[in-house]
């Protein structure tokens, strides 16, 4: 059986984040709000959980789950070295809709599906997501829908699609922008946009200062 907590009302967002915590920490699925769209997320670093998000959603190892973070230094424990262009990224984007890819801190212990050595980060702009990430830390979080459909844009769509295969929703409203964040691949040699969303690509490569290609 799953509870939604509606985070506009104090009370119920204290035990909305409260439950979404234990949650996590218990190797469940919870379903958030972020500044796209819904999320569906797990602790990043408990391999069954991810499996189960995976399970969720209907979907396989070969599309691996991004990780959401809840501050700028978070990101150093995770990745091998961050690079003068993530810097730059992230000073100008986040918390927001821009994803950067990078190669993983090898000595991490997850599993987030066929990564090839790398991980896709991001750090939402919504106070809840925000707040559970910062209890929780680095979570493993894609859009709450099944495969095949569309991202949801609120907690009704999401639980919809997903019912009670996830215990906990939080209901945080309609997203922003039912738009999904843009990736950047900074695991080669130049930047390379994988997916325009949120933000343009004109703005990556003004940041950068360089004309940033977008993948075939």
């Amino acid at each position: 059986m799953s509870t939604v907590y509606d985070s506009s009302r104090p009370d119920s967002r204290a035990a909305g984040l409260a439950a979404a915590a234990g949650a996590v920490r218990s190797g469940r699925l919870v379903v958030l709000p972020t500044d796209t769209v819904y999320g569906i997320g797990c602790d990043a670093f408990d391999a069954s959980a991810v499996r189960s998000l995976l399970e969720a959603k209907g979907r396989g190892p070969d599309m691996p789950v991004p990780v959401l973070v809840g501050s700028w230094s978070t990101i150093d424990g995770l990745v091998l070295t961050v690079p003068r262009q993530a810097r730059q990224l992230i000073e100008a984007f986040w918390p927001g809709g821009l994803s950067i890819v990078l190669p993983h801190a090898p000595s991490l212990a997850w599993d987030l599906g066929q990564t090839r050595g790398t991980v896709m980060l991001r750090m939402p702009l919504h106070p809840v997501a925000i707040e559970l990430l910062r209890e929780i830390g680095p979570m493993a979080v894609s859009s709450a829908n099944r495969t095949g459909q569309a991202p949801p844009a609120t907690v009704e769509d999401a639980r919809a699609q997903l019912g009670d295969s996830v215990p906990v929703y939080l209901d945080g409203g309609p997203s922003g922008e039912n738009i999904a964040s843009t990736i950047v691949d900074l695991t080669g040699d130049e930047p390379v946009v994988l997916r325009a969303g949120v933000v343009s690509v004109a703005e990556v490569s003004e940041v950068l200062g360089v004309e940033v290609q977008v993948a075939g």
